[in-house]
């Protein structure tokens, strides 16, 4: 049996324009109609079948990321109904479960939760700090809200979302976590000094 790493969120300083967002159970799953219609059954978010659009409910989401590509994201670490923690570990329930309406039907569902953290980059700069070092157009009308992709932050690869006018959502590998926030804090700087 495979250990998973223990589930640490990396030091991430907190400001006015950027807050460290918990744990979360993070998911990938690829899978055609067939394993997305029975992934619903245990999966609270539908599946979008618009690219690059986010579906939220209560503190899940489904994050869409390429044909048959999805990012599952359980953001409250709750066990789903029937479900209990293998190990004090809700993402294994999930992965469970959800293993268990897939059977016999192709598809890839792999439990990515101690790979990744997240962010939430937020405020009236948002989107210029973000547009600093990100190559995409994240105007509102380009970008608008609950739009979500995979992209790069500076050298860095990242799944961005916009969660509202003025708030993104973004996830990063563990071992970038400082790249990361040091790049947005040097772009930051121009709209809130450090003292």
């Amino acid at each position: 049996m495979v250990e998973t790493a223990v589930r640490r969120v990396p030091t991430v300083p907190s400001a006015d324009w950027l807050r460290p967002l918990p744990p979360a159970t993070r998911l990938v799953f690829y899978g055609g109609g067939a394993a997305r219609a029975a992934a619903s059954a245990v999966w609270a978010p539908p599946f979008s079948e618009r690219a690059l659009r986010a579906n939220v409910r209560g503190g899940r989401a489904t994050l869409w990321l390429g044909p048959d590509e999805y990012l599952l994201l359980d953001m409250d670490g709750a066990t789903p109904p029937g479900g209990e923690p293998a190990g004090g570990r809700p993402e294994a329930a999930l992965l469970d479960i959800l293993e268990s309406a897939l059977t016999g039907i192709p598809h890839a569902l792999v439990d990515i939760s101690h790979r990744q953290f997240a962010i939430e980059v937020l405020g009236p700069h948002a989107t210029t700090i973000l547009s600093g070092a990100c190559p995409l157009d994240l105007d509102l009308s380009a970008f608008p809200v609950g739009m979500c992709t995979r992209t790069v932050l500076a050298k860095a690869d990242i799944v961005l979302w916009r969660t509202h006018q003025t708030t993104f959502h973004l996830e990063a590998w563990r071992s970038f976590a400082g790249y990361v926030t040091g790049v947005l804090s040097e772009i930051a700087a121009e709209f809130y000094p450090r003292h």
